[in-house]
């Protein structure tokens, strides 16, 4: 993609330089093309200057005085207000604009193939405007972010990292086809994705987008952005609910309690702003419900309490047991028995598996 910058002049030549030429070549003053024209000494003067406009109706005149034709006037005009334009905001851009820009991961952007891998600041600047759709970055406002995301001791937060992330998420989903948003198809859905989770990424991926299309969810997989702190979020983007993941942790019991915590929070709190489900850190009210509903989604709660109350020795076969009867996969199990402090975290781990989802 060619950068923006390139050609642009350094200095705007006004098409009064050429008037002037033209006037010099035929032996007219000024006065003398004012006359003939009709129009005043001053105008004609300030349009040599640069700095009154020559309209459609003095080209037309022009044309007819100088013999240059009206279209060379008005595209001279034209380019030139547009020179003008364009050094002006290039100032702007370096005063205003490249600071901003340095506030984002460009490189680890570049990397990924989000912008296109240049070095100069100036141009860095122009690429992100681009990629975030605004006119300067100070329109990178956050929308209404759920509080659970916020620093923690682990990740040094960054907000310009989050809002790239968030922004790759919307732009990838532009690009999936949905139903209109249906929460009642979406409830009854949740039995075929809870099935789901026993099979293979080659299989559960394509069939569980084409599932969540079905309700009207946008299902898209954005790669882990550094600082950004989210295992997942779920957004808005016009009348279409999108949740992406960034499978920052790869384990399968991970990744389908991400899945179904970010199910929650569109069948629990729909259309109230973004929200990011952080990888570490304190959790909102709103957090911790969409945690209890993805818990309760996966696995029954009477069905775990009885599971919990009669297994003695919490061994692989009878999780494996447990998880066929249920129609989860046995990760989901010990994830939660971990996460409950009934399973050393170093125990059963055979049952976790971890997936590639998104190429690194």
């Amino acid at each position: 993609m060619a950068i923006e910058t390139r050609g642009w002049p350094d200095l705007a030549i006004s098409p009064g330089e050429l008037l002037a030429e033209t006037l010099d070549s035929l032996g007219l003053k000024q006065a003398e093309l004012a006359r003939r024209t009709g129009r005043p000494v001053q105008a004609i003067n300030e349009i040599v200057k640069g700095v009154k406009e020559i309209t459609p109706e003095t080209a037309l005149q022009f044309e007819r005085v100088l013999g240059v034709p009206a279209h060379i006037w008005t595209r001279l005009e034209a380019d030139y207000r547009q020179d003008l334009a364009r050094l002006h905001d290039r100032k702007r851009l370096e005063e205003r604009e490249v600071p901003l820009a340095k506030q984002f991961p460009y490189r680890e952007m570049a990397a990924y193939g989000w912008v296109p891998d240049v070095k100069d600041w100036l141009d860095r600047a122009i690429e992100l405007l681009r990629f975030f759709r605004v006119s300067s970055l100070d329109h990178v406002q956050e929308r209404e972010l759920e509080a659970a995301w916020r620093r923690s001791a682990k990740v040094a937060a960054s907000r310009e990292a989050l809002r790239a992330w968030l922004m790759r998420g919307e732009r990838d989903a532009e690009g999936v086809q949905v139903a209109a948003f249906g929460r009642d198809v979406l409830l009854e859905t949740l039995p075929k994705l809870r099935r789901l989770t026993r099979e293979s990424p080659a299989v559960f991926c394509p069939r569980m987008t084409t599932l969540l299309a079905g309700c009207g969810v946008a299902l898209v997989f954005v790669r882990h952005l550094p600082r950004t702190g989210a295992q997942g979020a779920t957004q808005w983007v016009g009348r279409k609910a999108v949740i992406q993941l960034s499978v920052r942790y790869r384990w399968a019991d991970i990744f389908w309690f991400s899945l179904f915590h970010e199910l929650g929070h569109l069948l629990l709190h729909q259309h109230k702003g973004v929200f990011v489900n952080p990888s570490s850190g304190e959790k909102s009210d709103r957090e911790q419900e969409a945690d209890v509903f993805a818990s309760d989604a996966l696995i029954p709660p009477a069905s775990y309490k009885r599971f919990v109350a009669s297994c003695g020795v919490l061994s692989a076969d009878p999780v494996e047991s447990f998880a066929r009867e249920v129609e989860v996969h046995p990760s989901i199990v010990v994830g939660r028995l971990k996460h409950e402090g009934l399973l050393p975290h170093s125990h059963l781990n055979d049952l976790r598996p971890r997936f590639d989802i998104v190429d690194e």
